[in-house]
């Protein structure tokens, strides 16, 4: 190996890779420790947990959602690219721009639901409550298609 390589290899190791928000130091995060909140973007009933990061601001976030059952997030599309893992529950979700029973499909816990950024889609916690985890980069954004259906209008 030449005398370059190594030194560019030495100084590859003793880089620092800066950290994100929440991801600095070693720890684990149990359910019980979670912090459910209302989200004004929600139904009031709706509640969402801050897991990883900083939502509101650009990096990597993990959250949780907890939909009671009988809930609905009408036709809804965010601007950021979501990884959805079930964590409970049957997370039932829809793709369109019309609320639309037929288009749901059902998840089971421990599925995976890639979401691409600006897709059109709905929910509906049809059999019972659920709790789904979301990871994305953000900012987290959430835009209804119609603006009767933002519980941030009333």
């Amino acid at each position: 190996m030449s005398q370059k390589a190594s030194a560019l290899k030495l100084a590859q190791r003793s880089e620092v890779q800066p950290h994100q928000l929440g991801q600095e130091v070693f720890k684990a995060i149990l359910s019980e420790d979670l912090d459910w909140k209302p989200f004004p973007a929600f139904p009031p009933s709706v509640r969402l947990a801050v897991v990883v990061g900083q939502p509101s601001e650009p990096g990597p976030y993990t959250i949780r959602v907890k939909m009671p059952g009988g809930e609905k997030l009408m036709p809804h599309k965010h601007p950021e690219d979501r990884v959805y893992t079930v964590i409970s529950g049957v997370f039932y979700i829809g793709l369109g721009d019309q609320f639309d029973a037929g288009k749901l499909e059902a998840y089971p816990p421990g599925a995976v639901i890639i979401l691409p950024g600006n897709t059109p889609h709905f929910h509906w916690a049809k059999s019972g409550e659920y709790v789904t985890q979301v990871t994305a980069m953000g900012p987290l954004g959430l835009e209804y298609l119609s603006a009767q259906d933002d519980p941030r209008k009333s």
